[in-house]
């Protein structure tokens, strides 16, 4: 049965959005397209909800972002049938990025406080007679633009962090998953009904630049790195800051005295799970030369096992994104005309709106399979002399999001990880670092900039507030034009016996 929806609050006349279900191109929903004054009355609503929710306690705060915990985990089920439905994603993947989200809700909401309050520094001998006090305050609205690949768990890394941090949210979900962030936010009103603090716009690229021009304090983006540049470019218009979680072309190493079996089943999930569309999945995996053979021998076993579908039993649904599937065929066709091999699948494996899984070998590090993020059910595996050349490849791109480093020698295994150019790197395992709540999650490079999660992904949403106070007179007042030769001779005297003598 389709439900037809409508987003409540203004949007433009006549214009609307079909969300639709990627298997099926059934009409799930349907919503209003905001336009700029839309959006300009939404964040006016969210400045007076924010003064509101910033002038909470922290415990306030607390209690209604754990009763909105509460909430997405009794109706879990619920929500994982309309990510399922609007994502084409299997139910259980759906209720696994929930919860996670509701993870991350738990720990924003119970460590914000920690991370935040104000807290005492040492102020130094020369400044001894001030006492030093940092504080982190709300930045005030956060514009929230989040993607269709994981329309919870994603988004919640800045929605979540954000509301703890004191500020209310404008969320824009993508075009593609409108329903699931209608849900989202109809949920929270459940919970905190007295103010707008979180807030729903919808609408496509344009509702996105309209939003990043509004008067929000910061925007939190996720999505490719083209799209990231014009973002940037519209918020430049008022200097607003901008945190960025665009692609990534993540690789695996495999060392020598790995465990083949675990590095086999962890690549294939990675590369698989949600049809390749991660940014933080396996696309390329660079092994030892001596277990090269034996690594693919698995991995092929497992790939060849797994099926797309839109029933409960396959492995991975369709592409969510109708275009993708052209992006996936031509970085397969470029590999093969470059003398690449597909060992598992190929060309033959598009049957939109589903893709087979596809594992490439011998393909030149030079080609769009290589470079660019494919954001498919397909990977690249190469053979490396060792950790050390598997490092220097995967460095390589300008992509630095995540990794992952199979090996049983740990000073070998975390050398690697360390040497790695990612934000976040699993040893042993992949993707495990999302599941850590106080870790934060980003990139460098073209993968974005920026932190979500942790302790880092709270400030990301507060500004620090540096506070002096003078708690007795100074014994050499050196900021008023009272201050005497002799007042120098002594504050340089000191700084000589402090910090001029050598250091070997």
């Amino acid at each position: 049965m389709v439900t037809t929806l409508r987003t409540q609050g203004p949007a433009r006349p006549g214009e609307t959005l079909d969300s639709l279900n990627p298997a099926t191109s059934e009409v799930i929903a349907t919503f209003g397209v905001f336009g700029e004054g839309d959006i300009a009355e939404a964040v006016k609503r969210a400045h007076q909800a924010a003064a509101w929710w910033a002038g909470l306690s922290w415990k306030e705060r607390r209690t209604r972002l754990l009763a909105w915990k509460s909430y997405l985990t009794r109706y879990i089920g619920r929500l994982a049938e309309l990510v399922h439905t609007e994502t084409g994603k299997p139910l259980a993947d759906a209720q696994l990025e929930i919860l996670l989200a509701i993870v991350h809700i738990d720990w924003a909401a119970r460590n914000a406080r920690r991370v935040l309050r104000p807290r005492r520094v040492r102020s130094g001998l020369v400044a001894l007679n001030q006492a030093a006090t940092l504080e982190y305050q709300p930045l005030g609205v956060i514009g929230v633009i989040g993607p269709w690949n994981y329309p919870v768990f994603t988004p919640m890394g800045s929605i979540a962090y954000a509301l703890a941090a004191g500020n209310a949210v404008v969320f824009k979900p993508s075009e593609l998953t409108p329903a699931v962030g209608g849900w989202l936010v109809s949920s929270f009103a459940e919970v905190v009904p007295e103010q707008p603090v979180l807030q729903l716009v919808t609408g496509a690229g344009e509702t996105g630049a309209f939003l990043a021009r509004s008067a929000v304090n910061k925007i939190a983006f996720t999505g490719s790195a083209a799209t990231a540049k014009k973002v940037m470019a519209a918020c430049a218009e008022n200097l607003t800051p901008m945190v960025a979680e665009c692609g990534g072309k993540d690789a695996l190493l495999v060392a020598a005295d790995a465990d083949l079996d675990a590095a086999a089943d962890a690549a294939a999930w990675g590369a698989l799970s949600n049809a390749g569309q991660t940014c933080v999945g396996v696309e390329r995996v660079y092994v030892a030369d001596g277990v090269y053979h034996s690594f693919l021998e698995k991995l092929i076993d497992r790939m060849s096992a797994i099926r797309p579908g839109e029933d409960r039993e396959a492995g991975y649904g369709p592409m969510t994104l109708p275009g993708q599937v052209e992006v996936v065929e031509g970085h397969i066709a470029d590999a093969l005309a470059r003398g690449g091999r597909a060992v598992v699948g190929g060309l033959s494996s598009i049957r939109k709106p589903f893709i087979g899984p596809v594992v490439l070998t011998d393909v030149p590090e030079e080609s769009r399979a290589v470079t660019e993020e494919t954001f498919g059910p397909t990977v690249t595996v190469a053979p490396v002399a060792d950790l050390d050349e598997g490092v220097a490849r995967a460095n390589a791109s300008a992509y630095g999001l995540g990794a992952s480093v199979f090996g049983r020698n740990r000073k070998a295994a975390m050398a690697a990880a360390r040497s790695l150019r990612s934000g976040m790197t699993a040893v042993n395992s992949v993707i495990s670092f999302a599941s850590v709540p106080a870790l934060p999650f980003g990139g460098s490079g073209d993968s974005g900039f920026g932190r979500i999660h942790g302790a880092d992904g709270l400030r990301e949403f507060a500004r620090p507030k540096a506070i002096t106070r003078q708690r007795m007179r100074p014994p050499v007042n050196l900021t008023s034009f009272s201050r005497t030769d002799q007042d120098m001779r002594k504050i340089l005297t000191l700084a000589t016996i402090l910090h001029g003598r050598r250091y070997r």
